[in-house]
């Protein structure tokens, strides 16, 4: 098959989807980018800056103009959205634009039904290349259901949570909680005097009380942190966290060893083990794995994610649920979501491999 060939049979499928095509202007405004992705997605922006002072991106995705789109039109109604378009991301050889296609599902009143939707979209997406892919899944709400249930101070749960995802942040995260000396709690200072210590001390250094933080922020900060180096977790919940994110295999032999280390520990994950089993079943005969360290880098997703990668290790396709997403962007009610992202440049780069 021919390249525009391919490129036809993916239109054809991303009109099979029964969904509204959906065709974002190329120019966005770039703050919700780094409000949700932060600094490390931020430098992949290609930017632009208007007379006003704001500043813009050409397209960098789809589903955030998408469901940002979904949310200023009135929310709450079921919405099936499909593209096939260009996007323009910096990448290490330089500015870069290629195509994506993909579904967002928004809102739909089954939310395993919808992620089944996505999966079978993606898994045929690559199939009009040849590919038959590596499926690697993960579970945000699985670990975060261990979080809830596990026995730790509630300031940690939040913070652990956030490198969720960062192996290398979460393991630095995990060594100084191990490497924390239990120390009975230290009297802490009085807000008042701690900031008028704060603001001799910056005065005497010839530092601005209204430029960037002010003592009372200062402060503020101060206090936060040192109570929370105050609450320990127990070791037995690290070691519970060490093991549990070690786990990572074939599916059915991971989310077995998983469920007797947290049945060991008293903590109840059925709900969310049950839902990845399901989907499971409907994936077939495809090479699955489960790797309980895996999420995406956004703190958005919320249950089940995917990443879909061919013979040469790339990712080809990802998505999942991002229930959270629509919260962050104004929402007021949970709203449920699903959605995938297929790469059409290394799609053709594998199949020329």
């Amino acid at each position: 098959m021919t390249a525009a060939a391919r490129r036809a049979a993916l239109e054809d499928l991303v009109e099979a989807q029964g969904a509204t095509r959906a065709t974002p202007p190329l120019l966005l405004p770039a703050d919700p980018y780094f409000d949700l992705a932060g600094e490390e997605f931020g430098r992949r922006l290609l930017l632009t800056t208007a007379t006003t002072g704001a500043e813009y991106c050409l397209r960098p995705d789809f589903t955030l103009p998408i469901v940002a789109d979904y949310i200023a039109n009135g929310v709450g109604e079921p919405a099936a959205f499909s593209y096939l378009g260009p996007i323009f991301r910096q990448r290490d050889t330089g500015p870069a634009q290629f195509d994506q296609a993909g579904i967002e599902l928004l809102a739909q009143p089954d939310g395993d039904v919808a992620l089944d939707q996505v999966l079978t979209f993606a898994r045929a997406a690559l199939d009009l290349f040849g590919v038959s892919p590596h499926i690697r899944l993960g579970g945000v709400g699985l670990f975060e259901t261990l979080l809830a249930q596990a026995d730790m101070p509630a300031p940690w749960r939040s913070r652990i949570r956030q490198r969720f995802g960062h192996t290398e942040a979460l393991d630095r995260l995990l060594n100084r909680l191990e490497a924390a000396p239990d120390l009975p709690r230290a009297e802490q200072p009085l807000r008042p005097a701690l900031i008028d210590d704060i603001t001799e001390q910056m005065v005497a250094a010839g530092l601005s009380l209204s430029q960037g933080r002010t003592p009372a922020e200062i402060a503020d900060r101060y206090l936060e942190q040192q109570a929370l180096d105050a609450e320990h977790v127990p070791a037995p919940t690290l070691g519970l966290l060490r093991d549990y994110l070690a786990i990572s295999g074939p599916a059915l032999q991971s989310l077995t060893r998983l469920e007797a280390l947290v049945h060991g520990a008293g903590i109840d994950l059925s709900v969310p083990l049950t839902s990845i089993r399901r989907h499971l079943n409907g994936l077939g005969q495809a090479v699955v794995t489960f790797d309980a360290g895996f999420s995406p880098r956004l703190d958005y997703y919320t249950g089940i994610v995917f990443e879909m990668t061919g013979p040469s290790g790339e990712i080809l396709a990802s998505g999942g649920q991002y229930d959270r997403l629509l919260e962050r962007l104004g929402a007021v009610a949970p709203i449920a979501a699903s959605g995938c992202s297929v790469w059409l440049d290394r799609l053709e780069a594998e199949i020329s491999r």
